[in-house]
């Protein structure tokens, strides 16, 4: 296959300025909300982007498990190497992907965990293998098999039964966006981008070119 040929054609939506709403929250939960009644493939995945000490780079796929005029909330291992770097570097950026709706949208700010009764509130409502899960897994360490995996879990469920309460290396982070894009894909790769970056307590909507 000649990857270079392949093409497509973004004709679905357009981005105006006039349509679109002048709070970058109202926005995203106007999109979201699409995106969710468009029963897409897990509309709640974003990737998540942080920088380690060392400078570089890393992304992963995460869950959006709340929104508000706070922040974007996800939930993951402290101890991970996600939680390392941001730990040392409390800045990241979001994208969510929405193929079939030709979407885009990116955010970026500053990094800072929840209080740990939200982040009790949601490992409470999490399933029970979930909440073992957590015990379970030393995130981004080398392990020698899956075994290990398997036999933590064991060892969680023996110690805990059906109450397990949630790790002190294990809880969410919020993202305090100070720049939002929406990105809607257009004919000729015209597309429309807007970018609504902070200013004191308001917010600049502009376009981009693409």
């Amino acid at each position: 296959m000649d990857i270079a040929s392949l093409r497509k054609s973004y004709e679905k939506d357009e981005l105006d300025e006039s349509a679109s709403a002048a709070d970058p929250f109202a926005q995203f939960q106007r999109w979201f909300e699409q995106a969710l009644s468009a029963e897409l493939p897990e509309p709640n995945a974003m990737t998540l982007a942080t920088v380690g000490a060392d400078g570089r780079p890393s992304t992963r796929v995460v869950l959006i498990k709340g929104y508000d005029a706070r922040g974007l909330v996800w939930y993951t291992n402290y101890a991970s190497r996600k939680g390392r770097e941001l730990a040392h570097h409390p800045f990241a950026a979001l994208q969510f992907h929405w193929v079939e709706l030709e979407r885009v949208v990116r955010v970026e700010g500053r990094v800072e965990k929840t209080s740990d009764a939200e982040s009790d509130a949601y490992y409470a409502s999490r399933p029970l293998d979930s909440r073992l899960g957590a015990w379970a897994s030393p995130q981004s360490e080398v392990i020698s098999s899956r075994a290990v995996l398997v036999g933590n879990a064991a060892k969680a469920a023996m110690q805990h039964a059906l109450s397990p309460p949630r790790p002190p290396h294990w809880g969410g982070y919020r993202l305090m966006p100070d720049a939002w894009e929406f990105w809607q894909g257009r004919k000729s790769r015209l597309h429309d981008r807007l970018r609504y970056r902070q200013e004191g307590n308001a917010w600049i909507r502009e376009r981009l070119a693409p």
